[in-house]
């Protein structure tokens, strides 16, 4: 899977909330200052030859739509993650994150049962 720069996150993350948006739509969605028109139609025309999203002809625009879950890409960016930082173990990513961020009892509870959820 290609990965995605910053900006074509912050684009199919507006993508993944709105399902279908044109330009104007999608930078509607952007936090300020707002990119120009002609940047975010570059970053969709590449999101598009990336194989991210395709278009509906609507007029004389495109409606731009995601080809790819936001699960998917979330589950693939974690995988790679994982493999690239931590030799393919969750268990020492895991290990990593609770160290670094001196993670709670109750927050350490708090997932276990959200695994253990995933096992009913």
């Amino acid at each position: 899977m290609k990965q995605l720069t910053k900006a074509e996150e912050e684009i199919m993350q507006v993508l993944w909330q709105l399902q279908k948006a044109n330009v104007k739509q999608i930078i509607e969605e952007l936090p300020e200052p707002k990119p120009a028109y002609n940047t975010v139609s570059t970053i969709v025309r590449i999101l598009e030859s990336k194989g991210f999203v395709d278009y509906e002809k609507q007029g004389k625009g495109h409606v731009y739509f995601p080809l790819l879950a936001k699960t998917e890409y979330s589950n693939q960016s974690i995988n790679m993650l994982v493999d690239n930082y931590f030799q393919g173990s969750f268990k020492s990513m895991v290990s990593f994150f609770v160290k670094k961020n001196d993670l709670s009892l109750k927050d350490m509870e708090s997932i276990l049962k959200e695994i253990n959820k995933k096992d009913d």
